[in-house]
């Protein structure tokens, strides 16, 4: 019976991301799905693809947090549109969540919405919001585990970010562990080492992010 139940749930939840999906490649803008855990760096990545995109972009945010405005509040000073959804409860984003909201933006005049989930590496990968793609981030501080104990992210991502490379030598990240288990669960995967801290390895993740919204508007 539990089974049935959250099949319903999910059924109604792709129903709705199918609508929003829809909706913001009729705009031609790229909406990213950002997920990670808590403390993974997911804000301060967000801080410096504004720093270097909002020239080319126009960029949009949808910040996904349990209870408070900290990590919006942050990005307000890039002068861009900032959605916050408080979950309350909540361990992830939804689709219906995502829809309530998108109208809160002007949907002509974006090129990219990023949307940083709820930190979690396990609810959010189950619910499509309607992305173009979901993009996995991760940091060397966390273990090099994460790719074998959520294979679910890392298989349905269509990149993954490992953040804080500057913090190797002072932990017990094993990298070659690390990239095997994840080539193991998907080979090829579009990968990108950085330390958003530092501003290292970024730059990559700015041509290759600016590749993607150029090609979905076919310019």
């Amino acid at each position: 019976m539990e089974i049935k139940i959250m099949k319903n749930i999910l059924d109604r939840n792709q129903n709705k991301a199918d609508e929003v999906r829809e909706l913001v490649r009729s705009k031609n803008i790229l909406m990213v799905n950002i997920i990670s855990s808590p403390g993974a760096g997911k804000t301060t990545f967000l801080e410096r693809t504004c720093e270097a995109l909002t020239s080319k972009f126009k960029i949009g945010v949808i910040e996904g947090d349990v209870t408070t405005d900290r990590d919006a509040r942050r990005l307000q000073k890039y002068d861009i549109p900032i959605v916050v959804i408080n979950t309350e409860r909540g361990c992830h984003l939804d689709s219906h969540s995502i829809s309530k909201v998108i109208d809160s933006f002007d949907l002509d005049s974006l090129d990219i919405l990023f949307i940083e989930n709820v930190g979690n590496l396990i609810c959010p990968t189950g619910f499509d919001l309607g992305e173009a793609f979901k993009l996995a981030l991760v940091s060397t501080a966390e273990g090099d585990d994460k790719p074998a104990k959520y294979p679910l992210l890392f298989r349905e991502a269509k990149a993954v970010v490992l953040n804080k490379m500057d913090l190797i030598p002072y932990t017990n990240f094993n990298y070659n562990s690390f990239m095997y288990d994840l080539g193991r669960i998907k080979r090829g995967i579009t990968f990108f080492k950085v330390s958003c801290t530092k501003n290292t390895g970024l730059d990559e993740w700015f041509e290759w992010i600016s590749e993607q919204r150029k090609e979905l508007s076919g310019s």
